[in-house]
């Protein structure tokens, strides 16, 4: 397969309650030519988790306040693990391609965000 003809790997990591499962959902529906992973890394105590794993041509960090977590999804977690998960993602986040703050978005809004970024990414 050629560069021309690769399908790029998207991968797509953030804290619980971000919007990584609606954008992957989102980008399949638009029947995008990406392969998508969502990479589970704030789960992990591995910091390069997401480059082991997938190692992604694109990395996406999608990121939401600890307040706006909880409104999207029902949550039993603490300030603190949301800032546990935050220092798991400290090195997907400096090594992201693109990062999006969910928090004033709706995931229209954040599909378009990405869907431009993409269209504009060369390989």
């Amino acid at each position: 397969m050629t560069t021309k003809n690769k399908r790029l790997v998207i991968g797509i990591v953030g804290p619980c309650g971000s919007g990584k499962s609606t954008l992957i959902e989102s980008l399949r529906m638009e029947q995008t030519p990406y392969q998508l992973h969502h990479i589970a890394q704030e789960h992990s105590y591995v910091p390069t988790m997401w480059k082991r794993m997938v190692n992604p041509d694109i990395l996406i960090f999608l990121d939401a306040s600890y307040e706006v977590t909880l409104q999207r999804r029902n949550l039993n977690w603490t300030l603190a693990d949301y800032q546990e998960q935050h220092r798991r993602l400290a090195n997907a986040r400096q090594y992201a391609d693109l990062y999006i703050f969910t928090d004033p978005l709706n995931p229209l809004e954040v599909l378009e965000i990405v869907i431009q970024y993409l269209n504009s990414y060369k390989t």
